[in-house]
């Protein structure tokens, strides 16, 4: 009987939250989003590069979301061609990297943060 009313009270985790531990995704308000211990915002340059200078931070979501297919488009271009961008240090595993990064928080931001 106990067991039966103290599982009522039991919260399931949301969908969201399941997504964010599945991909381990934390959000912390001054260092921003972090995905596998990696802090995005420390990536901001190189966001600004593949998006021409329209998103600036990883924080932004929906200008994330709205400039995704832009950046990863840019991303494929460069690690197609092989040419790197040697200021930035841009190379093959970076660039796969960030561009997991701006699809992981694209499907978040659309899945539930978007406004229907």
């Amino acid at each position: 009987m106990f067991k039966k009313i103290s599982d009522l009270f039991q919260k399931k985790p949301s969908a969201e939250q399941v997504y964010l531990q599945t991909h381990q995704i934390r959000y912390d308000p001054e260092l921003g989003y972090i995905i596998d211990d990696v802090v995005l915002n420390e990536l901001n340059e190189r966001l600004s590069y593949f998006s021409n200078r329209k998103v600036t931070r990883f924080d932004d979501l929906e200008n994330l979301f709205y400039r995704g297919m832009l950046i990863k488009e840019k991303i494929d271009l460069e690690l197609n061609t092989g040419r790197f961008t040697t200021r930035l240090g841009n190379n093959q595993q970076n660039l796969e990297q960030l561009k997991k990064f701006v699809i992981l928080l694209n499907d978040y931001y659309r899945e539930f943060k978007r406004e229907r």
